[in-house]
């Protein structure tokens, strides 16, 4: 003090240096979220954000609907760790050096009519999501590549090897998780991730945000090198629940992930990071006390708001389900012959959702109110070249041709009798069990139907 004016202790220097370093950590930790956003953005998806990796409360309750039979018999959904515990019921046990996921939504709106809009007893009906000339999950995959090696890249991090990083076997359809894959895949309609067009060396300022961001993520001050895992539909996670705190949209009374702007016609997206982000705030629930898509479903699967049973949903029923779908279920099943959106297309939210630009999510020729002959003879030749990386496969030929007779049995028309006559005859027990069940049906007169326009299908 010989000037009379204290000097600062070597402690509060190095605590300020700290300070200043943990502030300057947090703002390129920022800057690496936004960066993650922007990419998102500009690779096709119209929404993205990040969650931390929590135990989230919605993810209690997932455990009890296993262990109600809820799942069906989609034993993929019971996988388990070493330890007995449910994967998907806690993030932190199924992938413990994750820290955020990244989420990103594509909108797969096109501009037709809702199911609840068409009624031509001649036709079927396959789920929106399903119309698609691509395979969504090639389609997301492809974008979601690109946000995971813009990370990696800005980190200073090589691009990831897809055979190594790829969630699902291209080949087997499965993927590492042995959960289920819709089929065959076609040739992307856009450069895939790992070509040159998308493997761009990262600019001026991702070097200087990757300079720094290592520094906090150095094995030196214990952090392990970046690891990331992409997925679609594949993961050992429900990503609705952290697409809720990721901020893209809220889960609907009908459990779909719902946006105030874009409605709930929404693919997701998911890659898991050993990279601590920024998280941010979860999206309002704002069903309010609508009940539209509890009530509408023919099958009454909503059992309680939040709350499906998949036994009872006409898209288990008719792409999951393996065999003959159960007699007291077959009515509410309608004209769906391969999934269901009447809980989505009853949804207000969805009265007014943009229809979206992406030429991969159009409709290929004749899946858009299919007619029900076709699907009931299509022989085995055309099933593989027409729904060739389509979710469609999933159900099978079997199915497909077991949904069509049922969708028959359902329309009132007895102009199928003829063929429901052909195919009660057919090699596959299941189908002509179905078609015989139809017949029966066509003879009977009809009982009155609900008011509701939805339950027609």
């Amino acid at each position: 003090m010989e000037d009379g004016r204290p000097r600062p202790s070597r402690y509060n220097v190095g605590a300020g240096v700290l300070c200043l370093c943990r502030a300057q950590q947090l703002n390129q930790i920022t800057k690496i979220a936004d960066l993650v956003k922007q990419t998102a953005h500009e690779a096709g998806f119209e929404l993205a954000g990040i969650a931390p990796v929590r135990d989230f409360a919605e993810l209690n309750y997932f455990p009890d609907w296993i262990a109600a039979g809820h799942a069906g018999e989609m034993k993929y959904m019971e996988s388990r760790d070493e330890a007995g515990q449910l994967k998907r019921a806690s993030l932190r046990s199924a992938a413990p050096w994750a820290r955020s996921v990244i989420v990103c939504a594509i909108n797969y709106n096109t501009a037709h009519p809702y199911s609840t809009q068409v009624n031509d007893p001649q036709q079927g009906w396959i789920s929106r999501y399903a119309w698609s000339r691509e395979d969504y999950h090639e389609a997301v995959m492809r974008r979601l590549r690109v946000v995971e090696n813009s990370l990696r890249n800005a980190l200073g991090q090589p691009s990831q090897d897809e055979a190594a990083s790829q969630s699902y076997d291209r080949k087997s359809g499965l993927d590492l998780e042995k959960q289920p894959h819709s089929g065959a895949r076609m040739q992307p309609t856009a450069p895939a991730v790992g070509s040159k067009q998308e493997t761009a060396k990262p600019q001026r300022g991702e070097r200087q945000i990757a300079t720094r961001a290592q520094d906090a993520m150095a094995t030196g001050n214990g952090r392990p090198p970046l690891q990331t895992r992409c997925y679609v539909d594949t993961g050992p996670l429900v990503e609705r629940v952290h697409a809720k705190y990721a901020g893209v949209g809220w889960i609907g009374k009908n459990t779909c992930i719902l946006n105030q702007k874009l409605g709930s016609w929404l693919f997701l997206g998911v890659i898991l990071t050993s990279l601590e982000l920024e998280p941010d705030l979860p999206a309002p629930d704002r069903c309010g006390s609508c009940t539209r898509c509890i009530v509408a479903c023919p099958t009454d699967a909503l059992i309680a708001p939040y709350q499906l049973d998949s036994n009872k949903c006409i898209s288990y029923l008719t792409i999951e389900k393996r065999g003959a779908i159960p007699e007291d279920m077959r009515d509410g099943v309608g004209r769906h012959v391969f999934g269901c959106d009447i809980c989505q297309d009853v949804c207000p939210w969805n009265r007014k959702a943009p229809a979206t630009s992406a030429a991969e999510f159009q409709p290929r020729e004749g899946l858009v109110n299919p007619a029900l002959g076709w699907l009931a003879g299509i022989d085995a030749e055309e099933f593989r070249e027409k729904f060739r990386g389509s979710p469609i496969r999933r159900t099978k030929r079997s199915g497909l041709r077991r949904n069509a007779a049922i969708a028959m049995g359902n329309s009132g028309d007895p102009r199928f009798t003829s063929v429901l006559e052909r195919l009660a005859a057919d090699d596959d027990p299941v189908v002509a069990e179905s078609a015989q069940w139809s017949l029966e049906q066509l003879s009977t007169p009809a009982a009155p139907k609900p008011e509701s326009s939805a339950r027609k299908y």
